[in-house]
């Protein structure tokens, strides 16, 4: 079951406790799922796609059977074996409370489940904690399953889930196969598995955050390569290299997001917002903002009052959506966001970054008081970063 706990939330989803750092934002929320329950304090949400695989295995069991008792005892080995993913994310979640780190939610999907952590403990052994508090809710299950099985003589190799005597040792013994895959399968050193968080945390112990990062990154994209080799070529098992491919892809993206972590550390949002920025008025027709739009560089465009004061954004979005629905003579305060986000000039680029991503929109207006300073969006953070990252070069290759 390919899974990950680290899915980051923001800054601004909780209070940032002592000894930690919050992580970089990726999703402010997991779309399309339903609050299941809500134990410990944490919410736990069932994606739609999740649905699919409870009716992917009736199916199959049915077919295989032709019993509707099989398939109804094929989907409550499945849902099993999701209560088992449920207990580990809950060891992840339950170890990071212990360092005042809260968990905004943990979602089920088909891959598997994800706790989404507020932020990332600074100190290694806090993430070594943490990171290691999944799989052992696993050595704990896996023990409680062999005891089960020795109390009831053993388990039948040839009962499956699919058997329409649902609590059977043979169930037992397919949900402690499953198990110990999980517990094996994630303590993989590769990011985005526990393995490789607790590698990088190692790592950390005797490095800085960013070089271990890198180095456990790196070993993850070798695993990772050597296995979706293996798998294609030699075991003939596509699934191993789409496996392959996500845990490829887990680590790049875990890379790139501490480095540019380290990229803004310490850094001023004035060093990387926009100055030269076009604005528009209330009463503006919205021809006017798609006359900047095509003349020009800029998407989304800060709403001034008569006195230069900022009083709401016009994203592409909102301009697109008020054309269809009112045409280019409807006024720009019909299709404006009157409730958006802002920034200090002084706030550090990667606090700022994180509200921005969270709130939905593409930029946000750099303001002191109500006067506006210039604009902050994705597009310049990114040419930002690759102009630092040309000029170290450069600076390399001079020394």
């Amino acid at each position: 079951v390919a899974r990950s706990f680290l899915c980051r939330a923001t800054r601004g989803l909780g209070r940032r406790a002592a000894g930690t750092r919050p992580v970089p934002f990726r999703v402010a929320s997991v779309k399309w799922s339903w609050r299941l329950a809500r134990i410990a304090g944490i919410d736990v949400h069932i994606h739609a796609t999740f649905l699919i695989l409870p009716a992917l295995y009736a199916l199959s069991a049915y077919r295989a059977t032709g019993s509707p008792a099989a398939a109804l005892a094929a989907v409550g080995g499945i849902l099993l074996v999701f209560l088992i993913v449920v207990l580990h994310e809950y060891g992840h979640a339950l170890a990071a409370r212990r360092y005042g780190i809260g968990t905004a939610d943990i979602t089920l999907l088909p891959i598997g489940g994800v706790a989404r952590l507020q932020m990332m403990p600074k100190e290694p052994r806090q993430e070594l904690v943490i990171a290691l508090a999944g799989p052992a809710v696993n050595v704990v299950i896996a023990l409680g399953l062999w005891a089960a099985l020795a109390a009831t003589g053993g388990a039948a190799a040839e009962a499956a889930p699919a058997d329409e005597r649902f609590f059977s040792r043979g169930l037992l013994a397919q949900l402690q196969t499953w198990n110990l895959s999980m517990l094996l399968f994630n303590l993989i050193p590769a990011f985005p598995l526990d393995g490789g968080r607790v590698l990088r945390a190692l790592l950390a112990m005797r490095m800085d955050y960013a070089r271990a990062t890198v180095a456990a990154a790196r070993v993850g994209r070798a695993l990772a390569l050597v296995g979706g080799l293996v798998g294609y070529f030699y075991l003939r098992q596509p699934m191993l290299v789409i496996i392959a491919l996500f845990i490829w892809l887990g680590a790049a993206g875990e890379a790139g997001a501490v480095q540019q972590e380290s990229a803004f550390e310490g850094l001023a949002l004035e060093r990387v917002m926009m100055t030269d920025v076009r604005t528009i008025a209330p009463d503006d027709p919205l021809a006017h903002a798609v006359r900047l739009v095509l003349g020009g560089f800029q998407q989304d465009f800060p709403v001034l009052d008569a006195g230069g004061a900022v009083v709401g954004v016009l994203t592409r979005a909102d301009l697109l959506r008020a054309l269809a629905e009112h045409g280019e003579r409807a006024s720009v305060a019909s299709a404006m966001r009157r409730d958006f986000p802002s920034a200090r000039p002084d706030e550090p680029v990667d606090a700022v970054l994180d509200r921005l991503r969270a709130s939905g929109v593409h930029a946000m207006p750099v303001v002191r008081g109500r006067e506006l300073l210039g604009m902050l969006s994705l597009d310049n953070v990114g040419e930002f970063l690759m102009i630092r990252a040309a000029l170290q070069r450069a600076g390399r290759a001079a020394a």
